[in-house]
């Protein structure tokens, strides 16, 4: 038993880590939504992303070969951080059920990008598929609630959706090389590959938060 707590726990970090710039993002989508359908949102994303995250793991390996989807998920980050310095990001009062019901889908969509270069990590790590989900689950669970807290945080803190926007087109920057290079190593020729490794990813990431938070709270004060 406490082998196999040590093992959910392990995948929790795990997932935490892989997927922690999700929550950002996560924030950034349901921001602009009433603050009554944030909560709304985050919870159909919820049961969407245990939905798809049981369905990826069944069919991981299946799964990695969608170098696309990662791509795709990547140029919608992008978009979103152009759109909301070039102005276009607004506060929508009014919303339609079909606009909701977009978002979601894209809530959950980008989820699944998000997760393909983590799920064969957690994979390996333990062949235990109940202990995998169990941690997967409470690790998604974890990162709905700290977009919660993000969005409230950047409602004290108007000027953080600057360094909020900024972080998603960076994660977004990641999620593109990372289809690119699935892409490459399908096509046998891994020479294409445009690689981006992770401390020169989590250096600027922690560099953009930081200074970022930094100039944020000075000109709130």
């Amino acid at each position: 038993m406490s082998e196999a707590l040590l093992v959910i726990l392990s995948i929790v970090a795990l997932e935490a880590l892989l997927s922690g710039d999700n929550a950002l993002v996560l924030a950034v989508m349901v921001k602009p939504l009433p603050p009554h359908l944030r909560a709304r949102a985050l919870l159909y994303g919820l049961v969407g992303a245990y939905a798809l995250r049981g369905l990826a793991l069944v069919f991981a390996f299946w799964l990695l070969q969608l170098w696309w989807m990662e791509v795709l998920g990547g140029v919608y980050l992008v978009y979103l951080m152009l759109r909301h310095f070039q102005g276009g990001s607004k506060e929508a009062p009014s919303l339609t059920a079909r606009d909701f019901v977009r978002l979601v889908i894209l809530i959950n969509l980008v989820d699944l990008a998000f997760a393909i270069d983590s799920i064969l990590v957690v994979v390996a790590f333990s062949k235990d598929l109940v202990l995998v989900f169990l941690g997967v689950a409470l690790g998604i669970l974890l990162i709905r609630l700290a977009a919660g807290r993000l969005v409230r945080l950047m409602e004290a803190y108007p000027a953080l959706e600057k360094v909020a926007y900024a972080l998603v087109g960076w994660a977004g920057v990641k999620l593109l090389l990372e289809g690119w290079a699935t892409f490459s190593e399908l096509s046998h020729h891994p020479e294409w590959a445009l690689s981006l490794p992770k401390a020169v990813f989590w250096g600027v990431t922690l560099g953009i938060l930081l200074l970022g938070s930094l100039l944020a709270v000075r000109r709130h004060a």
